[in-house]
């Protein structure tokens, strides 16, 4: 979500409301001492922040859309990894390439990461696919889950800006394309989801397992370290160029692909300004009218240097960031003293 969708006092509430969950997440983590999944919380984090950069085209819609991410982080790091991993990604994607409002940071954490994870993961995907998932456990449960995860967020964003006063984007239209389009999208997410659990199912299948395991996961960190790198430094040569799922659906009732605010609107102008100054690689590319002029280039090579150095960056800043998150919170365990 962009900061124009949001009101201060409903970027405000849910600011309060993601910080409490991170907080929550942080002690949860703490206490649990896993000391195979909380490393993993940078490497898979990584993977998320490069396979978001990868926007697939919607067939007979003209939009697009990228995977959440949260889901699968649930299911390899648990509910409460999961949430302060994709919190890191989202951060990063804000304050480091202005891609989301930093004003709805908060609202992008909650959409994005509490409903897979504390909704979607426990009560559909636990559910359907339950502790030794089969193959087709394994497909209905990616599919089911992310595909409502999804909508959930989806649904979110609608009553978040209703409740924000956006007019020009009334409750019954708005969502009369926002859910058919997300639904498409949480569809492709979960085949995504699927693919990536069947691959580690085969490879590290104790990662799987709500159980706490004491096998390291080797393989499993090498393999999403260089696929982050790839996906993050080629991989988003080859993104869609179609408006994603929101932005779509706003053109379809608006007319218009993005929303601004008036002018004279204090607290907006000052947070815009403030991620602008923060933002060292806006839109991905070293400057943002160098990222339009290459939009609109007729070159025939996909090879983007910008995108490129942008995807390794932010995919090496959430493996440090939520990495070290995980580190610092699996420190904070003391284990008991034997007598």
């Amino acid at each position: 979500m962009a900061d124009a969708l949001v009101s201060p006092l409903v970027g405000a509430a849910f600011w309060v409301v993601s910080g409490t969950l991170i907080s929550y997440s942080a002690k949860k983590i703490a206490k649990e001492n896993d000391p195979i999944k909380t490393p993993l919380m940078g490497v898979l984090g990584a993977f998320v922040f490069a396979a978001q950069m990868i926007n697939f085209s919607i067939p007979g819609t003209g939009s697009s859309g990228h995977i959440g991410g949260g889901l699968l982080l649930a299911v390899l790091l648990g509910p409460y990894r999961a949430f302060i991993a994709l919190a890191s990604v989202l951060i990063i994607q804000c304050l480091f390439f202005a891609d989301g409002g930093l004003l709805a940071l908060g609202c992008n954490m909650f959409n994005l990461a509490f409903f897979p994870a504390f909704i979607a993961y426990p009560f559909i995907y636990r559910v359907i696919a339950s502790n030794s998932p089969s193959p087709g456990r394994l497909a209905a449960g990616s599919i089911t889950a992310a595909a409502a995860g999804l909508l959930m967020g989806s649904f979110s964003v609608i009553i978040q800006t209703v409740l924000s006063g956006i007019t020009e984007l009334p409750f019954s239209t708005f969502m009369t394309f926002m859910i058919p389009i997300h639904l498409a999208i949480g569809i492709v997410e979960g085949l995504v989801t699927w693919a990536v659990l069947s691959f580690v199912s085969k490879t590290e299948p104790g990662i799987l397992s709500v159980q706490q395991t004491s096998v390291q996961p080797r393989f499993i960190f090498a393999a999403f370290t260089i696929a982050a790198l790839m996906v993050g430094g080629v991989g988003s040569w080859f993104a869609s160029s179609h408006p994603d799922g929101l932005e779509w659906s706003m053109a379809k009732v608006s007319g218009k692909e993005e929303l601004h605010r008036a002018e004279d609107d204090k607290i907006h102008h000052l947070i815009t300004s403030i991620q602008k100054r923060i933002a060292f690689l806006p839109a991905y590319a070293f400057t943002a009218s160098e990222k339009t002029v290459k939009k609109t280039s007729s070159s025939v090579s996909p090879v983007n240097a910008e995108q490129s150095a942008s995807g390794i960056i932010g995919t090496l800043s959430v493996l440090l960031i939520a990495g070290g998150a995980g580190l610092a919170l699996g420190k904070k365990h003391s284990p008991p003293k034997h007598s």
